[in-house]
């Protein structure tokens, strides 16, 4: 899952940045031929489709997550990626070596690790993102990337372009959309091709089976429960997977009334991805027990609670998301999947 960012002030008052800042203002305040322009495309983001195009004059116009067109006069050679999907895209296509920052929760490939961190432990710092001099900012949608540090960013004259899928087929479109922005169409058809190759034989695997009501545990820590959010492109793979997802609201908080009332039949730990003690069944399952209220759902009275280990390729919605579908079918028809 993107990391949750936050607004951070900018830090210093060397004079370099402050100049450096001065112009960008000004850049902001103006929409001259070969700067790059903003202007929204509709109010209601929710039906916001992310798309880009070139134009004749080679510029790449793009709608994004929020509905807002941003146009780039040309592909971008230095682009800051504030959340790991968003880099993996990019990498995926080839265009690793344009990322002048990323975030400390990026792991995948393997040289990222050498990309200077613009997010910090959760949190957006505006200054190193000002400092890469990008062309643009890939931000994520929902805010986990904040409208505030959107905002700051795009008021300091830097293009900001926020993907947010909400379904496979937003993965897909934001793969798409990438493709056009570094200039890889051909590299991202040809990926999007092979992803959707692979998630129609997982649906065809568990076409016409049951589906147990499931809960996907996100993180869970004194009581409090993330799980898929309502609407989220984590529900849309659990459904895709042959489940019934149980989801909290938009950001994925579920509360126990609500948890209770939903009974899962199948509860997914992705959180034994970072505590491997919950890798053991019987360790899983007592733990679960354990919560306050929990000992009477379904999924714990039939011991229907596993120690899913593939929560970074199933919760970041990027290239390696049909990993995590495949994961997620087999952790949910174990007999229908291999």
């Amino acid at each position: 899952m993107a990391p949750r960012s936050r607004l951070v002030p900018l830090r210093g008052h060397r004079s370099a940045l402050a100049a450096l800042l001065a112009g960008l203002l000004l850049a902001a305040c103006t929409s001259a031929a070969g700067t790059p322009s903003v202007s929204r495309t509709t109010s209601d983001p929710a039906s916001a489709v992310a798309a880009a195009s070139p134009t004749p004059d080679g510029a790449i116009r793009v709608t994004d997550a929020r509905g807002v067109e941003v146009t780039l006069p040309a592909p971008p050679e230095r682009i800051v990626s504030l959340a790991p999907s968003n880099t993996e895209i990019v990498c995926a296509l080839g265009a690793c070596d344009r990322l002048v920052g990323v975030t400390d929760f990026d792991d995948y490939p393997a040289e990222v690790a050498e990309i200077p961190k613009v997010v910090v432990m959760a949190t957006v710092d505006v200054e190193l993102v000002v400092e890469a001099e990008p062309d643009v900012v890939l931000a994520a949608g929902n805010e986990q990337t904040p409208t505030t540090v959107i905002d700051q960013i795009v008021a300091l004259g830097i293009p900001v372009i926020v993907l947010y899928p909400t379904d496979l087929d937003g993965v897909y479109a934001d793969i798409e959309l990438v493709g056009d922005l570094v200039g890889a169409p051909d590299a991202a058809t040809d990926l999007v091709a092979g992803m959707r190759e692979r998630a129609s034989a997982v649906a065809a695997a568990v076409a016409g089976a049951d589906r147990p009501r499931t809960l996907y545990e996100v993180f869970h820590a004194e009581g409090t429960t993330y799980t898929a959010g309502q609407d989220s492109f984590l529900a849309s793979l659990i459904e895709l997977a042959g489940g019934e997802a149980v989801t909290g609201d938009a950001q994925g908080l579920i509360d126990a009334e609500r948890l209770v009332a939903a009974d899962p039949q199948l509860i997914l730990l992705g959180t034994a991805s970072y505590d491997p003690a919950l890798a053991d069944a019987e360790t899983a399952l007592a733990t679960v027990a354990a919560r306050p209220g929990w000992g009477a759902l379904a999924a714990v009275r039939n011991a229907r609670v596993v120690g899913y280990l593939d929560d970074i390729v199933t919760t970041r919605p990027g290239p390696r998301i049909v990993d995590g579908l495949e994961a997620l079918a087999r952790a949910i028809h174990p007999a229908l999947v291999d």
